[in-house]
């Protein structure tokens, strides 16, 4: 299958997996290896600018590794810097490997990523792990740049359950410079 600009979709699945990845930074190199998809059945609407992967979906590009049962990339008007992603599981997965060597994985009925609010958005019991530290909702949006996360879930019976690992806390602690006074 070709798109029409192999280089965005390129940078749509890096982005939108390594924002996924909690404050950590992803492994450097990912976003330069290729992306590589496999599915059962793959579609493109040229004329609507869609692309579409059915069927056991498997997505890598370097340490990135996401799995569906479908997913639908859109290009609105064939801008590319508008780039929508969503992938369907039960549920859909991804992973990915840090630059310090802590995995990142996350699952949810739907993962939607939007290239122009720079946003991911994980619905439908979404789950994001980082070793033995996770948060569980039904909906954790993530906003890239800004780095800023929140867990949500409907109904006042149903809460949002975060589990920190204390010896996770301060290994991250050892890594990070002291502070000095006036800091």
């Amino acid at each position: 299958m070709k798109f029409k600009n192999k280089s965005s979709l390129h940078l749509l699945l890096a982005s939108g997996l390594l924002a996924l990845s909690l404050p950590a930074l992803a492994v450097t190199g990912d976003s330069d290896q290729p992306v590589r998809v496999n599915s059962i059945n793959q579609s493109l609407d040229m004329d609507g600018n869609i692309a579409t992967f059915t069927g056991n979906v498997i997505i890598t590009q370097g340490t990135i590794k996401i799995q569906a049962d479908k997913v639908v990339v859109t290009r609105p008007g064939g801008d590319s810097k508008k780039t929508l992603v969503d992938a369907y599981g039960n549920p859909a997965t991804f992973y990915q490997m840090q630059d310090n060597g802590k995995p990142v994985k996350g699952s949810a009925s739907k993962l939607h990523y939007n290239l122009a609010a720079d946003s991911i958005e994980l619905t439908g019991k979404a789950h994001v792990q980082q070793l033995d530290s996770n948060i569980n909702g039904d909906r954790i949006t993530y906003l890239v740049k800004a780095q800023k996360m929140q867990a949500y879930s409907q109904g006042q019976s149903k809460r949002v359950t975060t589990v920190l690992m204390p010896s996770q806390l301060q290994d991250d602690k050892k890594s990070s410079p002291p502070k000095t006074r006036g800091q």
